[in-house]
């Protein structure tokens, strides 16, 4: 089939490349895309959230699948153009879309359909924010109700952080909100959900690291990291969160009329107090889609078709790789509060020559020729071997060669897992 799938990033760069090594795709464009993603791929210049661009060059390219990988043009409505010219696509129209664009939203969903997660209330004004912050104590949560590229969210003990972080969500403007949640204690995971409206079929679990520095420190950011599987986890944990989380969700949207078609991820802790959800997101998430696409050995353009089109009850069942994949992200000096660009990156060739290690672009340009940083995360390095040991030892060992002026990278990323 030919496909053309939306996006720039490091998440793009690792769907194109399971795409275009799958004997289902014939054809495969990538728009905008990036220097790492070019080197397999065509690539177009369009306009990710512009829905009647979009759509145009689906038209163009006589395309049989359209993959949006970014939240941006989902939350914009590019799947409702694109379905309106005909075309099978894979993610959520845009009403459906605001389980991610709107965490004011994804908890009214969540409060229907019976799904478990934390307390929260959403407040408008700075006052009910700080009522909210000495009602549920600390570790505060504050989640700015809007999309803000992995970085919304802050976790902290200090109230004035928390207060000053509710206090930007909601002056930007009359309209604006924030949510204030209760702390869920336990470790957090991550479940990719394909769905096509009606039935789910889950990918592997995978766990990233959101803060900057070792020990999970510092701000938050995209995610700095991630592996999978989770050796750790319970054994019905995927099944729990079918049937007590996504199915539910899925459910309720098409209750409401507008079914959720595309990747349903579920952010959740595993609490002392049980499961509960932490976010949804409405796309495959970064850096997790990296580490899990990197195990799967089934036709990925089959499946995605499968969810487009209304027939996942027909897929046979997905296989996985038994080895482990971890991820570790290079970003840019001065990441997350802001991002240098044009610094020389050297050694990505080097990197790819190692057994078991491959690199996927994210914010990278080029300039006289050469490799140069155009973003904060500029790259996700991928090690897959026996066991997290040997996939982390493997993804080190490609990070050691790859040299960035004023890179940053954690050291622990899948450490002791």
């Amino acid at each position: 089939m030919r496909i053309l799938l939306i996006g720039s990033g490091a998440r793009e760069h690792a769907l194109a490349r399971s795409l275009a090594a799958d004997p289902a795709t014939s054809a495969l464009t990538v728009a905008p895309g990036n220097p790492g993603i070019a080197a397999l791929a065509d690539t177009a210049d369009v306009q990710a959230t512009d829905p009647a661009a979009v759509a145009a060059l689906a038209q163009q390219l006589d395309a049989d699948l359209v993959v949006v990988g970014p939240e941006a043009p989902l939350v914009a409505g590019v799947a409702d153009a694109v379905r309106a010219a005909g075309i099978p696509v894979f993610g959520p129209d845009a009403a459906a879309a605001r389980l991610e664009g709107s965490k004011a939203f994804a908890k009214e969903i969540m409060a229907a359909a019976n799904v478990p997660t934390a307390m929260a209330r959403v407040c408008r004004t700075i006052d009910e924010a700080d009522d909210a912050l000495d009602s549920f104590g600390a570790p505060h949560v504050v989640k700015d109700d809007g999309l803000a590229a992995g970085k919304g969210v802050v976790v902290t003990g200090d109230r004035q952080v928390a207060h000053d972080h509710a206090h930007g969500c909601v002056s930007r403007d009359r309209r604006s909100s924030v949510v204030v949640e209760e702390y869920l204690d336990g470790p957090e995971i991550s479940l990719f959900c394909l769905s096509d409206g009606t039935h789910v079929v889950p990918l592997a679990p995978a766990q990233d690291f959101k803060r900057l520095g070792d020990g999970d420190t510092g701000p938050n950011t995209g995610g700095m990291g991630a592996y999978s599987p989770l050796p750790w986890a319970p054994a019905d944990l995927t099944e729990q969160v079918v049937q007590r989380v996504a199915l539910p969700t899925v459910r309720e949207l098409a209750r409401r009329g507008t079914p959720f078609v595309g990747l349903l991820y579920c952010g959740l802790a595993l609490t002392s107090r049980g499961l509960r959800v932490v976010e949804f997101n409405a796309r495959f998430g970064d850096p997790e889609t990296q580490v899990v696409l990197a195990r799967l050995e089934s036709s990925l353009a089959s499946a995605l078709y499968a969810a487009a089109t209304g027939q996942l009850d027909t897929l046979p069942d997905l296989r996985w790789s038994d080895d482990a994949a971890v991820t570790v992200v290079l970003a840019s000096a001065g990441y997350p509060a802001s991002s240098r660009s044009g610094d020389v990156i050297t050694g990505v060739p080097a990197a790819e020559a190692l057994d078991g290690v491959h690199v996927l672009h994210a914010g990278t340009g080029t300039a006289a020729g050469g490799l140069v940083t155009a973003g904060g995360r500029v790259l996700s390095v991928v090690g897959r071997g026996a066991g997290i040991a040997g996939a982390r030892a493997a993804a080190y060992a490609g990070v050691q060669q790859i040299a960035i002026d004023g890179g940053q990278f954690r050291t622990d990323i899948a450490a002791g897992r």
